[in-house]
C-alpha cells in the first residue's frame, strides 16, 4: 500500500467486529508507532496494550463515562445523550478487541529546571501524537481500524486509566486507540478546509 493510500483511507472507526487481532499485528503497530520523530531523541513513550476481557471492558466503560461527562460539559439535551448511551452501551459503539493507551513519562526530558517544564512537556506531548499517527497509518495497511480518544483524559478517568496500566503520576495519558476490524466499509470525511484555507507562504 502506498503512503498516500494509506492516508486518504484512513478514517476514525467507531464499530468493530468481534474478532481478535493477532499480537503480531498489534507488535507491527507499536513498531511503526516508535518510528516517529521524538523530542530530543527521549523516547519517553510507554504503549500499554489492553487485550483481556476485564481490562477491555473496565477501559470500554471509562470510555463511555467520558463521553457522557464531555457532552455534558457542552451542554447537549439529555435526551441527545441517552441516545449516545444507547449507542455505546447497547449498539456496542468504541467496544473493540484492543485498547491501546499512550504515556509519556515526565520525568524523562532533556532541558533541566522549572523554566522549561511547560516546553518539555509540550515536545513529549507532541512526540507521541506523531507516534500515534504512524501507529492509525499502519492500522490501515493491515486492515485495522483505529479511533483516537480523547475524553479518557478528564479528571477522574484519566487516574483509573493510569492505575488500569500499573503506571504512576509520572506518566501522562496522550490518548487512547481502540483497534480492531471494522464493522462496516470505513468512509473517509471530507475535511472543511483545503489546503488554500489552511496554509500561508511568507
Amino acid at each position: 500500500m502506498e503512503l498516500d493510500d494509506a492516508i486518504m483511507k484512513r478514517s476514525s472507526v467507531r464499530y468493530f467486529l468481534e474478532k481478535p487481532v493477532p499480537e503480531e499485528d498489534i507488535k507491527k503497530l507499536i513498531e511503526a508507532a516508535i518510528r516517529a520523530p521524538t523530542a530530543s531523541g527521549l523516547e519517553n513513550w510507554k504503549f500499554v496494550v489492553f487485550v483481556s476481557e476485564d481490562a477491555r471492558e473496565k477501559i470500554y466503560d471509562l470510555i463511555g463515562e467520558g463521553m457522557v461527562q464531555y457532552y455534558r460539559a457542552v451542554n447537549l439535551p439529555e435526551d441527545k445523550i441517552e441516545k449516545l448511551k444507547k449507542r455505546i452501551y447497547e449498539m456496542g459503539m468504541y467496544k473493540a478487541p484492543v485498547y491501546i493507551a499512550v504515556f509519556i513519562d515526565k520525568r524523562i526530558r532533556f532541558l533541566k529546571g522549572a523554566e522549561y517544564d511547560e516546553p518539555e512537556f509540550i515536545w513529549s506531548v507532541e512526540s507521541a501524537a506523531i507516534a500515534i499517527q504512524n501507529l492509525m497509518l499502519k492500522a490501515v495497511e493491515l486492515g485495522l481500524g483505529t479511533v483516537y480518544i480523547g475524553v479518557t483524559n478528564l479528571r477522574g478517568i484519566e487516574e483509573k486509566v493510569r492505575e488500569l496500566a500499573g503506571l504512576d503520576k509520572n506518566h501522562y495519558l496522550v490518548g487512547v486507540i481502540p483497534v480492531g476490524y471494522p464493522r462496516d466499509e470505513p468512509r473517509p470525511s471530507k475535511r472543511k478546509k483545503g489546503v488554500e484555507d489552511v496554509t500561508k507562504f511568507i
